[in-house]
């Protein structure tokens, strides 16, 4: 498929611009680059270019989305339609606070929601993805112990079923990682962590479910443990879809935690964003919550924003992405508190649901009820066939079905992790279940056939390494 430039023709136009009505501004020679190079295509040209384009992805609108990750699958177009109201898209970041009341509502509003689903004191809404939220969290954690003069408590323990963002946003806030293993229902190893626990441990950080997608079970005694010990407890909610309105971190013991607004409440984080990562806490960690708040003034009856000198400061420009937040309310206020608790239930149901039709074929790690995820090993299957993970991912491009996760988490073989969400119909999830137990047979009958796919796409296997460390994002 051409590029625009290919196809670019000199003298086309794909649209006019309309005359300007404010007066001509006349920069300094120095301060204006040289004309751009843009294509010149027709209007036909341009549409059916990128329509060309749209039809080589594949996206939720198109297919089941079974792909374990800190996203939610499909968000009602709704919300959608709420975040782009005029109010909301034509405000300016630099806009003073008396004249964006509306947008500071939103957020206030929202805040309220989330403190309540989370059972925390006090929350942020500035970080912009989850791996972000884990970073101003664990800053958050830093501060406490450095404002009490407690320069000892360097480490941050991370089970082993953690998300992988975990001690990266450890390293990254100057702390060292201690991984501690798994136990034999994929929990927390509540030996090995009796054993690195001492008067250097800041905190631990804790998916809940885990990768795996099981449930925690021994969390109050894990935190109970961190306690005792002067550490504190970081939620890694970027699961919380799995127990939104069963359960609530701050009920668990937890002092500190992240929301993935763009998992669990309406935006799919697709291409790497747009994200949204609040981060609620105790109220032991509020006053070093980043600048500013935004809280409610009695006196003058209207929003502004309070700063705090104990504040580690800002964790991006303006307030974060708006728009991410505008969606999640609108998604909150549609389903109401009842409407959230079931859609929690579903994802577990469906997750279950779908690990049941394909479990014979392949095997969990443990035989135990998931929660909204679950992952499964093919390493049985490569051993006896030579197909592996990667070409059963492969091939369900070839039946409509976008692949799960591969290869995460690191400590399953062969991995795939699927995650239905609370979205998908059932038969859908028995057509998702068809495909896997086919493929299975295939596998055995013709291993070839796997290995070479997919058949139907534009490009059928890439060279994925070079293309992530390498990447060419220039014509």
């Amino acid at each position: 498929m051409k590029t625009l430039y290919e196809i670019s023709k000199s003298g086309l136009r794909a649209c006019t611009l309309r005359t300007a009505d404010v007066p001509a501004y006349s920069f300094k020679r120095g301060l204006i680059g040289e004309k751009p190079n843009l294509p010149e295509v027709s209007e036909p040209m341009l549409v059916r270019h990128y329509t060309a384009l749209s039809k080589r992805a594949f996206g939720v609108d198109d297919g089941p989305y079974p792909l374990g990750s800190c996203t939610m699958k499909y968000n009602p177009k709704i919300d959608e339609y709420a975040a782009n109201l005029p109010g909301f898209t034509n405000v300016h970041p630099l806009q003073r606070s008396d004249k964006a009341q509306g947008s500071l509502a939103v957020i206030s509003t929202l805040s309220a929601y989330l403190l309540e689903i989370s059972g925390m004191d006090a929350i942020t809404l500035q970080p912009c993805a989850g791996a972000h939220g884990e970073y101003t969290g664990l800053q958050l954690i830093r501060q406490y112990f450095l404002m009490r003069g407690d320069k000892k408590r360097t480490k941050i323990i991370v089970p082993d079923s953690a998300h992988g963002t975990n001690p990266a946003s450890a390293v990254m806030c100057g702390f060292e990682v201690v991984s501690i293993p798994s136990d034999a229902k994929n929990g927390v190893n509540m030996e090995e962590l009796k054993k690195v626990l001492g008067n250097d441990v800041a905190g631990m950080m804790l998916t809940n479910p885990n990768t795996l997608g099981f449930f925690e079970k021994n969390i109050r005694q894990i935190q109970k443990q961190v306690h005792a010990v002067g550490g504190l407890m970081y939620y890694d909610g970027a699961n919380l879809n799995a127990i939104m309105g069963q359960a609530r971190p701050g009920d668990m013991g937890f002092d500190v935690m992240h929301f993935n607004l763009h998992k669990t409440f309406a935006t799919p984080h697709g291409g790497g964003g747009p994200g949204s990562g609040p981060v609620a806490c105790k109220a032991l960690l509020q006053d070093f919550l980043p600048n500013p708040r935004i809280v409610w003034n009695d006196r003058l009856g209207d929003y502004r924003f309070k700063y705090s000198d104990k504040s580690i400061g800002k964790v991006t420009s303006f307030y974060g992405n708006f728009s991410v937040m505008v969606k999640a309310l609108a998604y909150i206020v549609s389903l109401g508190g009842a409407g959230l608790k079931k859609a929690s239930e579903i994802a577990v149901l469906n997750a279950n649901y779908l690990k049941a039709l394909i479990s014979e074929n392949y095997p969990t790690p443990a035989n135990r009820h998931c929660m909204h995820e679950f992952v499964v090993s093919l390493e049985k299957l490569k051993e006896e066939t030579g197909v592996s993970a990667m070409d059963i991912a492969k091939s369900l491009i070839d039946n409509g079905i976008h692949p799960p996760t591969m290869y995460f988490p690191l400590i399953v073989h062969e991995a795939l992790m699927f995650e239905p969400t609370e979205t998908e119909e059932k038969e859908s999830l028995e057509r998702i279940a068809e495909v896997m137990n086919e493929l299975y047979k295939v596998a055995h009958e013709n291993p070839d056939q796997v290995k070479s796919a997919p058949h139907s796409a534009v490009i059928s296997r890439p060279d994925e390494v070079t293309a992530a460390r390498k990447p060419i994002l220039r014509g």
